[in-house]
Formats: structure tokens, sequence, C-alpha cells
């Protein structure tokens, strides 16, 4: 399971072997709505979110605001996580609730364009870890195939010689790029509701901003502000790290169905109920691609399943603990820029 790009035959009768696993699931009753799960999710998170901005203004200039900046960090992780499972209509079945918590999440809670977020998670799973199909695998930093390293130009070709070792120290960037990404998104045309996502990251930015030099003075808050956003980009980055990086890619038309396409391109992780929690069900890869409106609740009873299911089909099916998923990544990372090193 570690060749550049996988290219398999085709099986016999398309979709019919996802449509009987579809049918298993179904008449488990895992694809049913969980409206009482998701309002206490909500209600638990949206309480520790809050709770924390409160602990931050009553403990004003402390160095104990760092720790404050770190739960914050898991906090809008966690928050990252509800707009994802919204996105997938995991909580509402209609389309207009869905839209209003995804937008009060996303832009007003952390700073992220839902719409644009949206847009982009929908190619990927549409093509997970196709080389030009999948946004996530664009070699516009790091390169995911030795066919893109021989390719890559400016950054991607200086970073990518020794992209495993920087990959978490660039994670620390990554709230900042989804900043600026959803700034980008709302100010070119074309956004679904541009002037309002533009209005609700305008209003994050600048009560996140204001309560940082308001309650503390600049020296802190800029530490504040490097802690909380570069510990949350490094959650966000190892929370989507294991469930792709370092599995096969894809190029052209490969011969695959949807079952097989899903199934050779993800990983899961165990861990256990720490790991769910933290991953926000992300850690049953496979099942989520398989069934993206499935409650994230519910994946973890999916699981054997759809295990036993591929065993039956013969088809990989990888699950690994999260510390080997991210030594996989790495590895990947590592071969992928071979040629860059060569070149050097």
């Amino acid at each position: 399971m570690t060749p550049d790009n996988l290219v398999l035959p085709a099986a016999a009768g398309p979709g019919s072997d996802f449509a009987r696993l579809s049918r298993r699931i179904t008449d488990a009753g895992l694809l049913a709505r969980r409206p009482g799960y998701y309002t206490a999710r909500i209600a638990v998170v949206t309480t520790l979110f809050a709770g924390g901005w409160v602990a931050f203004a009553l403990l004003g200039d402390s160095w104990w605001q760092l720790a404050v900046a770190a739960f914050q960090a898991f906090m809008f992780g966690q928050i990252a996580l509800l707009s994802h499972d919204l996105a997938h209509r995991q909580v509402f079945r209609r389309r207009r609730p869905t839209e209003a918590a995804g937008l009060l999440a996303g832009n007003l809670g952390v700073g992220m364009s839902y719409g644009w977020w949206m847009d982009k998670h929908t190619r990927h799973h549409a093509n997970p870890n196709h080389e030009e199909l999948d946004p996530d695998v664009d070699p516009d930093i790091l390169v995911w195939s030795q066919d893109q390293a021989r390719a890559s130009r400016g950054v991607p070709r200086f970073i990518g010689r020794h992209q495993a070792f920087l990959f978490f120290p660039l994670l620390t960037l990554e709230g900042l790029n989804l900043h600026w990404s959803g700034i980008r998104a709302v100010a070119r045309p074309g956004l679904r509701r541009r002037r309002l996502e533009a209005a609700l990251l305008a209003l994050h930015f600048a009560a996140y901003l204001t309560a940082l030099f308001v309650v503390l003075p600049p020296s802190l808050a800029l530490l504040f502000f490097a802690v909380h956003q570069g510990l949350w980009g490094v959650y966000m980055g190892s929370i989507f790290a294991p469930n792709h990086k370092g599995m096969p890619t894809l190029t052209g038309r490969p011969q695959l169905d949807f079952l097989r396409k899903q199934v050779r391109t993800s990983r899961n992780v165990r861990g256990g109920a720490i790991v769910d929690v933290a991953l926000g069900g992300l850690n049953y890869q496979i099942e989520h691609h398989l069934f993206p409106s499935m409650p994230s609740v519910h994946l973890r009873r999916a699981q054997p399943i759809v295990q036993g299911y591929c065993a039956e089909l013969g088809i990989p099916y990888l699950q690994t603990s999260l510390v080997e998923s991210y030594r996989q990544a790495l590895t990947h990372l590592h071969e992928a820029g071979a040629p860059l090193r060569k070149r050097s």
C-alpha cells in the first residue's frame, strides 16, 4: 500500500458491491439522525468555548493566559469538527439550518470560511488522493508524490527536499492559512453568500483582536496569539494528516469503483474514546468516506461491518495506531521528496 500511483482493475458490476454494503449499514440503523447527540455535543462545545473566554477575561494580565490559549486552540478544533459534520448534513436534514449553523461555527466561531471549506472538502471526498482532482494533495507547499516533486518549482521545490522534517513545524502556520484562505475566498466573486461570510469573518477578527489587546498588554497579546493560532494549526493538521497522507495517490482515470477508491486511499486510526473525541470521529476515515452523512457517533459501530465486508471481498483495509499513522505519513513525505534531494 505504498506506491505513488494506484491502478487497479475495475470491480465487476460497478456500484453493486457498495450497494450491498449500504444495505447492511442501513439495516443496522446507522444512517439515522442523532439529534439528541448533536444537541448535547453542541451544548458542551459551546459551554466550554464560552468558558474559556470567561477565564481569559477574569485572568487578565497573567502568564496563565498561555494555558487558556492552548485550551482555546483545542476548542477551535472542536468547533471546526462540528462545522465538518454540519457540512456533511450529519446534524440537520434541511439545508437552511445546516448553512446557518455552519456559518456561525465556521466564520464567526473560528474565522474560517464555511463556504470555501465546504467546496474544497466536497471535491476532496469525490476524488480522495487524486493528484489532479483532490485539492488536499495540490503541490502548493508540499509535494505528495515523486512525480509532483520532479515537476515542482518555487516553494514546493525548496521545502520538498526535507518536507518530512518540516511538516509539523509548518503546521503551526495552518491556522493562519485557514484564516487567509477564507479572506481570499470572500474577496473574490463566486462564493455563495459572499457578503454574509465576509461580515461574519470581519466580526470574528474584530472581536478576537479587540479582546486580546484590551485584556492583555501588547507583548502578552502577541504571545497569546502565537500560541493559540500555532497550536490550533498543529491540532487541525494532526486531525487530518492520519487520514490519507501516505496512502496511495491516484492519477488520470484509475479504474476503481466507489467502494475501492474510498477504502484504498483512506486509513483508520485506533485508540478508543480519547482518540474518538480528539479526532471527532475522523479516525474512522474509511467509514466516513463511504457514508459521509452518517452521524460521527455511529462511525465506531459501522467500522466492524465495513471491515468485515472488505475482508469478504478481499479489499485491503488499513487500520493503525495514531503514532503509526504519523510515521507512515512522514515516511511517505520523505520518499516523495527524494527526487529533489538527488538534484541538490
